[in-house]
């Protein structure tokens, strides 16, 4: 049977209602979604996985309750808590976002699609999310696993990204007017337990009679992809600096760009090639100082780069003061909103010295 003419939406529900997952940011059967919670989990779920986002979501929620609450805080509480996460522009955005509702909205999150889009940092996604999750509007959710089931079901060939239009609009002929909260939340949870990226599960998978890529053998070689290129390398060296008292020098990089406004251990530009030399990294140095290199290498991948950074340590004298930075004593390094690159250089640093 054709997925044109099977009752998707029904067979999927009645699965859901036996099957759906207990998910901290869920509201139990019954019971209506708080916006608050619907934005703030899919804002902590694009490009970070259930579980990882799972802990933060607690702790954001227990600590700011309500969306008033967090725009209430200061960009570095949120940059902070957010720490570890990941993608940090969701966090600046997110604070943004908060704000806006809190001051513009009377603390209410709009109840349509094009009302959330007019939110900073809510994009396509995330408005169609909330609108079905929280307001029961039926809007078309596509996430990666939605675009997985959606694929397989009509058997789709062509490659990702560029046929995301194309399974977007096939995904819209399926969305119900009943129940379109659940149905999303069902499809997402159907691609992430199911009909997973290998070896789907079809014998348990209550789309199976309707699943063309099932019939023809191909379903888990589909949603096909475009072979990426392999990432760039760059490297660098980190500027362990600690004065007298014992405290280690930070700075706070610029609000635009990768990282922006995280803080971090100085280091030198991250450029692909070789290290950079001895005399190019003194040079750059934020101190005039006995520099030493650390053994090892601190490695961390990007989305689009791997890193490599050397450490290299000193002691700066009683009487340097940091034009560009300021100094935090070790055991109060984990109030700074450190990305987890950094923390692995402060790990490295502080096993060596």
């Amino acid at each position: 049977m054709k997925p044109e003419t099977f009752p998707v939406a029904d067979r999927l529900l009645a699965w859901y209602d036996r099957h759906r997952r207990d998910l901290p940011w869920r509201s139990a059967p019954g019971e209506p979604a708080d916006p608050y919670r619907v934005w703030l989990s899919e804002i902590m779920l694009q490009q970070t996985t259930v579980p990882a986002a799972a802990p933060y979501f607690c702790a954001f929620t227990e600590r700011w309750p309500r969306v008033e609450d967090l725009a209430a805080a200061s960009l570095d509480e949120v940059l902070v808590a957010w720490a570890g996460l990941g993608y940090y522009a969701r966090a600046r955005n997110l604070h943004k976002c908060a704000r806006a509702v809190a001051e513009a909205h009377g603390g209410r999150f709009p109840d349509t699609e094009s009302g959330l889009l007019d939110l900073p940092g809510v994009g396509a996604y995330t408005a169609a999310a909330v609108a079905a999750i929280a307001f029961d509007r039926p809007a078309t959710v596509v996430d990666g696993n939605v675009e997985r089931v959606v694929a397989r079901l009509f058997a789709v060939e062509e490659p990702l990204p560029a046929v995301k239009p194309k399974l977007r609009a096939l995904a819209a002929t399926l969305t119900p007017r009943r129940r379109p909260g659940d149905y999303a939340q069902a499809m997402m949870d159907l691609g992430s337990g199911v009909c997973t990226p290998r070896r789907p599960k079809c014998m348990l998978c209550p789309l199976a009679e309707a699943c063309a890529a099932r019939a023809a053998g191909v379903a888990d070689a589909l949603p096909r992809k475009v072979a990426k290129a392999d990432k760039p390398t760059r490297r660098g060296v980190a500027y362990w600096l600690t004065n007298p008292e014992g405290a280690v020098l930070l700075r706070r990089r610029a609000e635009d760009g990768l990282l922006g406004g995280m803080t971090e251990v100085p280091s030198t530009a991250w450029a692909e090639g070789a290290p950079p030399p001895e005399s190019r990294w003194r040079g750059a140095a934020p101190a005039a100082a006995a520099w030493r290199p650390l053994p090892g290498i601190v490695r961390h991948t990007f989305s689009h780069f791997h890193l490599e950074l050397g450490v290299v340590v000193a002691r700066a004298g009683a009487d340097w003061a940091a034009a560009d930075g300021f100094w935090v004593p070790l055991d109060r390094l984990g109030d700074q909103a450190l990305p987890s690159v950094m923390r692995k250089v402060v790990r490295h640093a502080l096993a060596h010295v």
